[in-house]
């Protein structure tokens, strides 16, 4: 409940701070210039990218979320709780790799299976490789669908 409560409420300054963008893209639009109505398309593109990476990102969280709650709900959810930790508390290098590994075999026996998939996300996730577990999960999202 803290993590959503923690998104609403950046969801709620970013609105604001596009809401005031948009008012000073419009402010330059007004100024009839060539100068200030180039200005105003260009800072009016930032709200709107804005805008569209954050219902983007808040996609792939609600899609996820959703897989994992059905995964939890049949008993194949990922749990790496076994595998031993750093002090730091981040898993063990090696036992992470291993259990990639299992994760990928399991990929390669059954590739259209968005289960699999989520797994090996999961596993990227677990050996720190963020960039490839968000890849992964949009193969498992993309299956899912």
């Amino acid at each position: 409940m803290k993590v959503r409560l923690t998104v609403g409420l950046l969801v709620v300054a970013l609105a604001v701070y596009f809401v005031l963008l948009a008012g000073r893209a419009l402010a330059l639009l007004q100024t009839g210039s060539l100068v200030g109505v180039l200005l105003g398309v260009g800072v009016l593109i930032l709200p709107l990218l804005g805008v569209w990476l954050v219902y983007s990102n808040l996609r792939f969280g609600w899609q996820t979320e959703k897989m994992a709650r059905e995964l939890d709900a049949d008993g194949l959810l990922p749990d790496a709780s076994h595998l031993p930790r750093r002090p730091s508390g981040r898993v063990d290098r090696d036992a992470a790799d291993a259990w990639f590994e299992e994760r990928r075999a399991e990929v390669e026996a059954a590739p259209d299976d968005w289960r699999a998939w989520f797994r090996l996300a999961y596993a990227y996730d677990v050996a720190g490789d963020r960039g490839r577990a968000r890849e992964t999960m949009r193969k498992a999202i993309q299956l899912h669908s």
